[in-house]
Formats: C-alpha cells, structure tokens, sequence
C-alpha cells in the first residue's frame, strides 16, 4: 500500500494464463461510441496490469462504467461496477474522515501529541511520542519508517491467524526514524495502524465497528465493508485478486493466497466497490462527512512529486485543469484508485492484481486524468 507518486509503485507474482479482451460492462455500461479517449486509456492501462480492469465515472448528472479483459482468467467476465474488492489504503480516507469527526467532536486536537491519547505506544528506538502529533501521523510526517505489514505475517500472526495492531505498531517502530517530526513527509502504514488505535481508545469500539457506525452506515455505503478480524472472505459478488507478472506480450496469474485483512486494519483492510468508492469520495469533498473546518484541514497539503498529500487525502492537477481529489491503494490481488472533483465528476480504477514491475502506475494516473476531462475538452 503505497502512496501513487505520478507514476506509480510496484509488488511480485505469478502463474497460469489469462484472457486479455476489451468489452464494456453490462450495467450502467456506456455505449460503444461513448468515452473512446476513456476507452483507449483503459485499453493501455489494462494491457499492462492485471487480467481485468474497470472504470466507473461520471459527474453530478450520471455515471458509466468501461470494462477491459476480465475479471476471472480463462472467462471473458467484465468488471462490474457493483463488485467487491480490496481497496488498500484507499482505507486510509476512511480512518483520516473518522479521526476528523473525532476533532469536530472536541475529543482529538489535530496538534496534539499521540503520547496524549496513547501513553508510551510511541517511544524508543528514537521515537518518541510526545513529539508526534496526531497531524503528524495522517499527514505521513511523523518522521517513522516506511513498513509493510505483510511482512509481519508469520512472525506476529496470532494461533487463530488474525493480528493484534499493537504488535504490528511494535513491529514497525523497529525500523529506525527517518527525520524528525514534521520535518518530510515518509508514507508508512505504522501512521495508520497507530491512528485506529487512536481511533479505538477515544471511541471505545473495534476501529471496523467505529468507521462503520460514523462512515459506511450514515452514507449508505451497503457494499463497502471494514471486516473485523478472521472476516477473509470477499462479499459477492466480488472480483477475484491475482499475483502476476507479465514478460513482453506473456502474462500468467495466479489466485492470491488467503490472508487476514486485519494486517493491514486501519491501513489498508476495507472492501468496497467503484461505485462506493465514487460516492464516499463525493461526499467527503463536499462537506458531507467532515465539518468545512476539517476539511480543510485535510486538504492542506505536502508536496510530493508534483502531487499533494493532505491528511489522508491525496491532490492532483489536472491537463485540463483544477484539481481532483482521492486515494489509492495496493494490495496483494488489487491495484485501485479512487479521485472526484469539487464539481462533481468522478473516476474510480481497480485491476485485479498488483504487478512486480508495475507498468500500469503512470497508466493509470493517465486513465484517470482521461476519465475526468474528456468532456471537458
């Protein structure tokens, strides 16, 4: 799970052969003649991500959806819009607009230091927690070290297979800081994992429970799921993950191996759809979820790499100008991103499967950018 820098980021798999086609989806599908810049992009993009993958767009008066080559191997299945997946750190929104309702609430100050909240959950190995604040932590500028929490998978799984977030926030402060608080911005998941255990302690509720109660239910959001621990099976209906790797024109897929989501918990573990992911998003950057005090708190971003990072929100420019708004996410089976504009149009992107070269990240910011301005050309 790792933040897009212009052109992406990467991960390993591999294999058995899929299909490669270029349909369009059969709900909400557009007609054949309609988005042919959208189309094209999503035909590169797909050629070289996963087996299949989709657009869902639109703007405040309706919403399409393109499908390119498959989301099953060895079928022609198109993507649908209504299908789960895993969204990755397209979860780290949900956990950011959930810490801002608690800041709109009195109960988090933005500038206050974790330690406040979580008395010595952050300290030693050169962190240390009265130093770092809650802005700090949903900004990625708390100075701690990049980690991935896959790695932890043997070493810190619990007998019944799920994992205790303390122990992964352990896990991650092992690896030393790498600049001191505020100073640049690092994207590490150990932010996040600290920040649902902010989360936990100021709401009294399982971090799953208190994002679903204050974001998914209010919303309507009836196919976006934060699954509690040992919750490893996908809703249906639901797009299949794969590894992969491609070679010149060769592809082979394999079907991800079963994990706990909550590895990743306020990281990265939610299950949505490009639909949900669409209206979430909507909501969030018209006011509906935060207060406008909080919103723009969150919309106060870092540079990175000519893109912006707010707190748990991501900024990007766009050729046909103004700016779109999102997030997006990578886990083992899925690569997704979700952006919309204050005006209302919208665009989310899901593949299923997560490349070891990954050549699609740079398409992909391009089917994107293509997807909210083609009608504005």
């Amino acid at each position: 799970m790792k933040l897009m820098r212009n052109r992406g980021a990467a991960v390993v798999g591999a294999a058995t052969a899929a299909i490669v086609m270029l349909s369009t989806a059969t709900a909400h599908a557009a007609p054949a003649d309609d988005h042919a810049a959208t189309r094209a992009a999503l035909k590169t993009f797909q050629s070289a991500a996963g087996p299949g993958a989709a657009v869902h767009a639109g703007d405040a008066a309706g919403s399409w959806t393109l499908s390119a080559g498959t989301g099953t191997i060895n079928t022609s299945k198109p993507i649908q819009a209504d299908e789960h997946f895993r969204i990755g750190s397209q979860t780290k929104t949900f956990t950011a607009a959930t810490v801002l309702q608690l800041v709109d609430e009195g109960k988090v100050s933005l500038d206050a230091y974790i330690d406040t909240y979580l008395p010595g959950t952050v300290t030693g190995n050169g962190y240390d927690g009265t130093r770092i604040t809650v802005r700090h932590l949903l900004q990625h500028t708390s100075g701690i070290a990049r980690y991935e929490p896959l790695n932890s998978l043997l070493a810190l799984a619990e007998p019944d297979g799920t994992f205790k977030t303390a122990r992964l926030v352990k896990e991650g402060l092992k690896n030393a800081p790498v600049s001191a608080p505020g100073a640049g911005l690092t994207y590490s998941n150990t932010n996040y994992l600290i920040l649902g255990m902010l989360i936990e302690k100021v709401t009294g509720l399982p971090v799953h429970q208190a994002v679903t109660q204050r974001i998914v239910e209010p919303l309507g959001l009836t196919h976006t799921v934060f699954p509690a621990p040992g919750e490893r099976a996908l809703p249906a209906p639901a797009v299949p993950g794969y590894h992969g790797v491609r070679i010149g024109t060769f592809y082979f897929w394999s079907a991800v191996i079963s994990y706990d989501p909550s590895v990743f918990s306020a990281a990265g573990a939610m299950v949505s759809t490009l639909t949900d992911l669409s209206t979430f998003y909507g909501a969030l950057t018209a006011g509906k979820v935060v207060s406008p005090a909080s919103l723009a708190e969150m919309e106060k971003v870092r540079d990175v790499g000519g893109a912006g990072y707010g707190l748990g929100i991501q900024k990007v420019n766009l050729s046909c100008g103004g700016a779109a708004w999102g997030h997006n996410g990578a886990v083992p089976g899925y690569f997704t991103q979700t952006m919309v504009t204050k005006d209302g149009r919208h665009a989310s992107v899901m593949t299923n499967a997560y490349l070891a070269s990954n050549p699609g990240g740079g398409k992909l910011s391009a089917l994107l950018d293509t997807a909210l301005c083609e009608d504005r050309a």
